[in-house]
């Protein structure tokens, strides 16, 4: 095995291009993090809520929703609400818009189902328990429900967040401005592929590790809580 390519690897290159890496990741970084707080959180509960309802009709239009987006390529999810939509719509949207459209509602169909299985995990007693004390149902969701439910969703809603950030790299086909396409056009211009995106991939595992963690912190919180 030849590792003498490996001898001649130029981290000046890294050092020169590295502020554009960083500037790269910091889109994939906003549009992780809004997605899923808009997406994940709020829209993802609402959905979640919305799917337990008694009135079968609601229930299906939410089922429709969240199998569409979940079976459909977020890729194709994209290019059809950058191109397709303004012209039905009249509404034109810049890439960064449309992907974190696309993005956003690609994650709240996935997060509903994770966060709904969080709350069907919760014990019956529980909402007997609410009922009895005479809690209106906003309280005892709000304060009784919602909370154990979380320490059960923490462990998949990280995972998905590391799915999300990954996911973003896909959506640099709109010529958004995110590391992979920094790292594209970097190595382009440099002929340096494995210097770039070597350090991409390497900023990328940072996040994703930061993430794993937070979500450990998170996990082992409620627990202490909980004991």
């Amino acid at each position: 095995m030849d590792w003498t390519y490996f001898t001649e690897f130029d981290f000046q290159i890294i050092w020169r291009f590295f502020p554009a890496l960083l500037s790269g990741l910091w889109n994939n970084i906003i549009l992780t993090s809004t997605s899923f707080c808009i997406g994940g959180i709020f829209i993802g509960t609402m959905l979640a809520m919305v799917s337990m309802v008694k009135i079968s009709i609601i229930r299906w239009v939410v089922i429709i929703f969240t199998e569409f987006w979940r079976s459909t390529p977020l890729l194709v999810q994209a290019i059809w609400i950058h191109f397709a939509f303004p012209v039905i719509s009249g509404l034109q949207t810049t890439p960064f818009q449309s992907a974190l459209i696309a993005l956003t509602l690609n994650v709240s169909a996935y997060c509903s189902e994770i966060i709904r299985a969080g709350i069907l995990s919760v014990p019956k007693g529980q909402y007997e328990a609410a009922k009895s004390l005479g809690l209106p149902i906003y309280v005892s969701w709000i304060k009784i429900i919602l909370p154990q439910a979380l320490k059960t969703v923490i462990p998949p809603l990280t995972g998905t967040i590391i799915s999300i950030f990954k996911a973003t790299a896909i959506l640099s086909v709109l010529a958004i401005n995110d590391i992979m396409r920094a790292a594209q056009r970097i190595s382009s211009y440099t002929f340096k592929p494995l210097e770039i995106y070597t350090s991409a991939a390497i900023l990328a595992f940072l996040i994703g590790y930061l993430i794993t963690r937070f979500g450990n912190f998170m996990e082992n919180k409620f627990s202490k809580e909980e004991s």
